[in-house]
């Protein structure tokens, strides 16, 4: 039958491919990896700071650099119709934070320490582990310039596998020189690799010129094989450089840190410098970076700020939670409170209230039905203890308290007792 309706046909929505929702069933996981890596980040003295996720394209173009993969190929850009302003979605987080930084003039008192959490985009094809939206944690340190700091994170990160209970993530660490150093090293790589052209792939050919280190990151076999007799950029360090790097990996021994000089470390950003590093884990079959980072000594400068050395990290939180993946850290609900009655109803509502005030988790049921209906969503929430108001248990000033799960978790065969009212918190808590 023809719809003459001139109503419009409903249409189905779903998320954008890439940009995935986080449905309560697996919030505990990311609640588990905030409340860790934030308690421990304020264990070494860091402060929260946030900034927005929309920056004028600009400030990308000039940290990240142009001629990068983000850049050239991965950033969510768009004109605003209202001005014209050419802006862009985050694709990192430092940028920004350093932005924030130079224009509320946050070193101005001396060195600071700080953490963030949140979304960032790139606009390429997703993959396991790799979105077009995801999350990271985020660790930087303005106005520090000895190794000292430098070892400090890369400790402090160390804790936070600890503290998350993984323990096959390996730490490599590299130095990227100064600008002259980088400078004298990128004409070596340049002359190596146009002794191997007919090696190299297109994307490597390209990169030639105008940012031969990319090419040591290459994944092309043949790249590969020839990157393996490319010269060392160590060897072109000079004293200062080469202390630093040097009085790094013994701070890290002293504080029993384990660690890999991995030469080819170059990172995806322009503005790294000395101390590189990344935390690998091969968990899934090949190598994968979790955390990476390093210095950017001259990024403030860049930006328009005073000169100001820096160090930091990103930890893409999607990759940290497939390593999660086995655990269940879901704090259960103390109690569920099911009720029957007018007089229940209004005593359940102050019950509960009072043991939300003594610090418990208690759902109370709403929506109506039978008590054996009201129990079976008390099972399935997952509660530790049911409590049950009638009106006959409000008369008496007492609650029915029933016993659904241990403190592991695991359902259980409990008996129901009758509790005064007064007494139910110390109850949950004795069991």
């Amino acid at each position: 039958m023809e719809n003459t309706s001139n109503a419009p046909t409903p249409m189905k929505l779903q998320a954008v491919r890439g940009m995935n929702d986080v449905l309560p069933a697996d919030s505990a996981k990311w609640e588990f990896f905030e409340e860790t890596v934030t308690r421990v980040a304020r264990q070494y003295g860091y402060r929260n700071m946030r900034a927005p996720i929309v920056e004028h394209t600009p400030l990308f173009v000039r940290s990240i650099g142009e001629v990068t993969d983000i850049v050239e190929k991965e950033m969510y850009s768009f004109e605003d119709k209202l001005n014209g302003e050419k802006l862009t979605l985050r694709p990192e987080l430092t940028a920004g934070l350093v932005r924030a930084a130079i224009e509320a003039n946050l070193t101005y008192n001396g060195p600071v320490r700080i953490y963030s959490l949140g979304e960032v985009f790139r606009h390429e094809r997703p993959q396991k582990g790799r979105y077009r939206q995801f999350n990271q944690f985020d660790v930087e340190c303005f106005g520090f310039d000895g190794p000292d700091v430098d070892a400090e994170i890369m400790i402090m990160t160390a804790r936070i596998w600890r503290e998350l209970g993984i323990d096959d993530v390996r730490l490599e660490i590299n130095s990227l020189g100064n600008a002259d150093e980088r400078a004298a090293y990128r004409q070596k790589l340049i002359a190596h690799y146009e002794a191997h052209l007919d090696a190299l792939d297109d994307e490597a050919k390209r990169r030639l010129h105008t940012n031969p280190m990319r090419i040591l990151d290459s994944k092309v076999a043949s790249v590969i094989e020839v990157n393996r007799t490319a010269p060392n950029l160590l060897d072109s360090l000079q004293d200062d450089s080469r202390a630093h790097f040097e009085t790094l990996q013994q701070l890290l021994r002293e504080a029993n840190v384990p660690f890999e000089v991995n030469p080819r470390i170059v990172r995806g950003m322009d503005y790294y410098n000395r101390t590189a590093f990344e935390f690998v884990t091969e968990r899934f079959g090949s190598p994968l970076t979790v955390c990476g980072g390093g210095r950017y000594d001259g990024l403030f400068e860049q930006l328009g700020g005073k000169s100001t050395p820096a160090i930091g990290f990103g930890m893409g939180i999607e990759r940290m939670l497939m390593m999660l993946a086995d655990r269940s850290n879901l704090a259960p609900l103390d109690a569920y409170l099911v009720h029957a009655g007018d007089a229940a109803r209004v005593a359940a509502g102050k019950l509960a209230e009072t043991l939300r005030d003594s610090g418990l988790a208690v759902a109370q049921h709403a929506g109506g039905g039978s008590f054996k209906s009201q129990m079976k969503k008390a099972d399935a929430s997952g509660a530790r203890f049911a409590l049950i108001l009638g009106d006959n248990e409000v008369a008496a000033g007492t609650v029915a308290v029933k016993p659904m799960r241990n403190a592991a978790g695991e359902p259980i065969q409990g008996e129901q007792a009758i509790i005064m009212g007064s007494a139910v918190a110390a109850h949950l808590r004795r069991g």
